[in-house]
């Protein structure tokens, strides 16, 4: 994988306005999903320490991050997985909130701490290549290619990369 695919804005992106305004929402997803269903909820899919992958700027994908992996379910369907790394370099706050998340939104820490800083969202077609499409292809057989977005938010000296993969059932789901 090359690192420089991911792109600052959604060139050619879907045909679909309902997954272009999934793509581009600037706000809480979370937010967004409990709005649209009446039952929402994460489950937590996996976590702990590994490595990055390739084209998330961790060298060579072999420095120790620790991963958190998720998928977010509107009314019992998976519409999008989430994938995040943070350094595992000592010390700071956001290492111990995200070891104790649970089944507990990222996303409502996230835009709710007024100390945290987003930077740009990056867009990238996924296809089953990429190892998130793999990863989120576990939730729902899906072919083809996958939407999928990351933003990178600090808070003091520690970073967090958040990628959402955006499977197709989150077209339902107008709001």
């Amino acid at each position: 994988m090359r690192r420089n695919r991911w792109r600052p804005r959604l060139p050619g992106g879907p045909a679909d306005p309902v997954l272009r305004s999934w793509l581009v929402e600037p706000g809480s997803l979370t937010a967004r999903c409990q709005r649209n269903a009446r039952h929402f909820r994460v489950r937590l899919l996996g976590g702990g320490i590994g490595r990055g992958l390739a084209d998330e700027g961790v060298r060579d994908g072999r420095s120790p991050v620790r991963v958190r992996e998720v998928a977010l379910e509107c009314d019992g369907v998976p519409v999008i997985f989430a994938h995040t790394t943070l350094s595992t370099a000592p010390g700071g706050r956001l290492s111990r909130w995200m070891t104790r998340l649970g089944e507990r939104s990222l996303g409502s820490l996230l835009f709710a701490h007024p100390g945290f800083a987003r930077g740009p969202i990056e867009f990238l077609r996924l296809d089953v290549r990429h190892p998130l499409h793999r990863r989120a292809a576990r939730l729902l057989p899906v072919g083809g290619v996958l939407w999928a977005r990351r933003s990178l938010h600090r808070l003091g000296g520690q970073r967090v990369l958040v990628t959402e993969v955006f499977l197709p059932p989150i077209s339902r789901l107008r709001n």
